[in-house]
């Protein structure tokens, strides 16, 4: 049987290591390769093409769901297991919406690792059962005919909204997006204009509640 292709993704290097010695001590499991944060992930995606991407959803200048949703254009034939410490029902539908396969809580026990690759490289959809389907379906009543925070922005919008949280100038993130300096000020004058926000520090909070930065303690 044809071993099960995995991609690592966090920006925590001994966090990689330990899942990689999880995984490659399972049975029919091969870990592919390792990304520190979105844009390696995309990359190395289109080029080791793995069945699973167990990803990080607080990572460094593209993060982990904004991630899965490209690759769920990219190469949607990648099944993406989002790995997180947040169980909040909003992770959690942002994960959905995004393309994502399986939520997998980062408290798990270690069988359930096994338990959640296996699944999704199946095709099914797998969430820790901590994470309860039904706060997940309350939320989508609740939220109903109005779309969450993040549905104001484009999908460019948001990759600068987490570049100007991590406290990327205007001149940086343009050369990192190949843009001009002017559509990068143009682009956070309409974050700012359509989040209600008018000032980075807002822009900060903001990132930090909605997912795109993590908050270290």
């Amino acid at each position: 049987m044809t071993a099960i292709r995995v991609l690592l993704a966090d920006d925590h290097t001994l966090v990689r290591a330990g899942l990689r010695s999880l995984l490659q001590a399972l049975s029919g499991v091969e870990v592919v390769g390792e990304a520190a944060d979105g844009y390696e992930v995309v990359r190395l995606v289109e080029t080791l093409r793995p069945e699973v991407v167990l990803l990080d959803i607080g990572m460094p200048a593209l993060n982990g769901l904004d991630a899965a949703a490209r690759l769920a254009t990219s190469s949607p034939s990648t099944r993406v297991l989002i790995l997180s410490m947040h169980n909040a029902e909003e992770y959690v539908l942002r994960a959905l919406r995004s393309g994502c396969a399986g939520y997998l809580l980062k408290g798990s026990a270690v069988s359930e690792l096994e338990i959640a690759v296996r699944a999704v490289a199946r095709g099914e959809i797998y969430l820790s059962p901590a994470v309860s389907r039904q706060v997940v379906d309350d939320y989508v009543v609740r939220t109903r005919g109005r779309g969450a925070p993040l549905d104001a922005l484009t999908p460019r919008q948001r990759e600068i909204l987490q570049l100007v949280a991590e406290g990327h100038r205007s001149k940086a993130i343009a050369q990192r997006l190949g843009l001009s300096v002017k559509t990068v000020e143009t682009h956070r004058a309409q974050i700012m204009m359509r989040l209600d926000v008018h000032d980075v520090a807002g822009l900060v909070r903001f990132a930090v509640r909605v997912g795109l930065l993590r908050h270290e303690t």
